[in-house]
């Protein structure tokens, strides 16, 4: 009887949205950046702005993706970075809002044109620029949300998509 040693289980990759109160100052970004760069790391959305004027400070939303120890990593890099106030794991806090904001230009008229503005209305798209020929669309809300209505303005003329990244923030009256 041949005895088949079991494969080691390899931990599974997952998504994490991570939230970073920083110094705003030149070169706080960079730093963050270059932490996930120089280990091969990578970053699949990523969104910056000035959240308290008076105390000069920025949030930091990035995702990413990774084994639990390699998330653990990470938080653990980006704590110990000098302008780094707070890292919440928004995945691991407990229950967040996450959106996204995309505008995605669609070219077509006739039946086109009508689908498109069809679906548009459906996904609770804004149009905020029209010509005789082409709409541009604000959409916001999950990324699944924003790859469906891409995917089907695809068949119908897609000329162009700009997406903002992830914002998030964690429910209720704590947290970041």
């Amino acid at each position: 009887m041949t005895v088949r040693p079991v494969p080691s289980a390899t931990p599974a990759i997952e998504r994490h949205t991570i939230s970073i109160l920083v110094d705003n100052e030149p070169g706080v970004l960079a730093r963050v950046i270059g932490l996930f760069s120089g280990r091969g790391y990578n970053i699949e959305s990523l969104t910056v702005a000035e959240v308290d004027r008076d105390a000069t400070l920025s949030r930091i939303t990035i995702v990413t993706s990774g084994t639990p120890m390699i998330i653990e990593q990470i938080k653990a890099q980006l704590g110990r970075l000098v302008p780094v106030h707070r890292v919440h794991d928004l995945t691991m806090e407990g229950p967040f809002v996450e959106r996204e904001t995309a505008l995605v230009k669609v070219a077509g008229t006739g039946e086109k044109r009508v689908e498109a503005l069809r679906l548009a209305d459906v996904f609770k798209a804004r149009v905020v620029d029209a010509t005789i020929t082409s709409f541009v669309f604000e959409i916001t809300g999950q990324g699944e949300e924003l790859d469906r209505f891409i995917g089907l303005m695809a068949e119908l003329g897609l000329v162009g998509v700009s997406r903002t990244g992830v914002v998030a923030m964690s429910r209720g009256p704590g947290g970041i």
